[in-house]
């Protein structure tokens, strides 16, 4: 969630098109590169971290180059319709096809491909594993 937002909901917008930014491993050696697009929530992209840092054991360094700053409204379950936007429930991440999600360093390749692979069944996109 962002410490502070100038709006607090937002339009949903569209999901078409490839990514402009985010499209080179920038910070480590291995990367997790988008398929398709979507929202990532901040729980997936928890559990991705998990995930890859258990299986590396705290030995590499992991870079999350996606942040969830999108509010996603939600209205309460017996709530008949009108009555305007419902309340802010959680916060997603957009996702393009081409963006770099996750970057690794500090650990051979092997162990970077399967801690990658790990992180990405985790998340609701096609994932890639990439080296620089």
């Amino acid at each position: 969630m962002p410490k502070k937002t100038k709006h607090r909901k937002s339009h949903k917008g569209k999901r078409g098109g490839k990514a402009t930014r985010l499209v080179t491993v920038s910070f480590g050696s291995f990367g997790l590169k988008s398929l398709d697009a979507c929202w990532i929530t901040a729980r997936q992209i928890e559990a991705t971290r998990r995930v890859m840092t258990r299986y590396i054991k705290r030995g590499g360094k992991i870079w999350i180059r996606i942040f969830p700053d999108k509010p996603v409204t939600k209205k309460g379950g017996e709530i008949p319709m009108g009555k305007g936007k419902g309340a802010v429930d959680h916060y997603v991440a957009v996702v393009k096809p081409g963006m770099i999600m996750f970057e690794m360093e500090g650990v051979d390749e092997k162990t970077a491909k399967e801690a990658m692979m790990l992180a990405a069944h985790k998340l609701p996109v096609k994932c890639k594993f990439i080296t620089k």
